[in-house]
């Protein structure tokens, strides 16, 4: 792993993306003691090399980050990328000048209701607007069978409401 952050230490890039799936929807896959002991050191390692040639470092897992955020961010992350199941305004509150994306939930999407869906556009507004750096996502992706207004509907509210 070194071979390769020390390559994208030589890359022309701003921001390295880092996924590492140690978590599942309720939470840790690995105990946070072993995490803490075995895993997180790494990361800080190789993300100094990233640090040190003038990159950024984004965090991204599938699942929950609850459980691990703050390990990451003290690893030297810039900020996190994940699914919905995350506390986003939590982070948000911690760490204001972040990168969040992954807030956004298909879920809601799937059910199709015009208030929900825009009842979800405005909370994900209010948590970039507390944020430095937010991006509007739906975290655990749009599937093929999202029915295509409702996708609409959250680009458009979307589009709307993300102004700061």
């Amino acid at each position: 792993n070194r071979r390769v952050f020390r390559a994208f230490a030589r890359l022309p890039v701003n921001f390295v993306v880092c996924h590492d799936d140690i978590v599942l929807a309720n939470g840790p896959v690995c105990s946070p003691a072993w995490m803490r002991r075995f895993i997180f050191p790494r990361y800080a390692e190789y993300w100094s090399l990233l640090k040190a040639a003038g990159k950024e470092v984004i965090f991204m897992a599938d699942g929950c980050m609850d459980a691990f955020a703050d390990d990451i961010m003290a690893c030297g992350a810039r900020g996190i990328i994940s699914e919905p199941f995350t506390d986003y305004k939590a982070l948000a509150r911690r760490y204001p000048n972040c990168f969040l994306a992954g807030e956004g939930d298909n879920r809601v999407l799937m059910r199709n209701r015009p208030a929900e869906i825009r009842a979800m556009v405005e909370s994900m507004a209010e948590t970039g607007r507390m944020s430095g750096g937010y991006m509007m996502c739906i975290g655990n992706h749009i599937p093929f069978n999202v029915p295509a207004d409702a996708i609409k509907r959250y680009l458009d509210l979307a589009a709307e409401r993300a102004v700061r």
